[in-house]
């Protein structure tokens, strides 16, 4: 009988351990990390100010309504929220905000994602705080085209204002993103 108890305590120590190990290893796949891009939506070139100053125009505003309320059903929340310091990349991220009803707290205005070549948002992306498992973020072609291109699987000709691209890279650490998995697009053209 004492025998039995042993070999039992045995046993539940092994159990004990692979159950250490099994949470560990699942602990370490729920910390993949994820990119939600969106482009800006369509801007005004109407007004006389600067690049950085231009508004939405009104298909703008719809545009970011309709693919936000499309994103809203796919229940991905972001960690965190990122936007370039453009008028119009703000605008739209205020837009996706209200709609999927994310606290203001959690935004960050950017001035390293106000970026046509994308160098500066792989720097920023790559500098993100590890705690961060999912962040989305707003900012400008052809850096979105490029990022999508240079870190998703799917081959993405142009980035549309409003488009949304989420990506899954397999990775605790920014630092290391690499070739990542293109989970999900949204553009505004495939929803009306």
């Amino acid at each position: 009988m004492t025998n039995l108890n042993v070999k039992e305590g045995k046993i539940l120590v092994k159990t004990e351990l692979c159950n250490i190990l099994t949470i560990k290893f699942a602990l370490n796949r729920i910390r993949m990390k994820t990119i939600i891009l969106i482009r800006h939506a369509k801007s005004s070139w109407e007004f006389d100010v600067k690049d950085e100053e231009r508004p939405l125009k009104k298909r703008g505003f719809k545009d970011s309504h309709l693919v936000s309320s499309a994103f809203k059903k796919k229940n991905i929340n972001p960690d965190f929220i990122f936007s370039s310091t453009a008028n119009r990349a703000l605008s739209t991220c205020r837009i996706f905000m209200k709609n999927l009803e994310i606290n203001e707290r959690l935004l960050s205005v950017e001035n390293e994602l106000y970026d046509f070549g994308g160098e500066q948002v792989v720097r920023f992306l790559k500098k993100l705080d590890e705690d961060y498992k999912n962040v989305m973020i707003f900012g400008h072609n052809h850096a979105f085209t490029s990022i999508c291109n240079i870190f998703g699987n799917i081959f993405i000709d142009n980035l549309p204002t409003s488009g949304l691209v989420v990506i899954d890279f397999d990775t605790n650490s920014w630092a290391t993103i690499e070739k990542g998995n293109t989970r999900l697009t949204i553009f505004p053209r495939d929803l009306k």
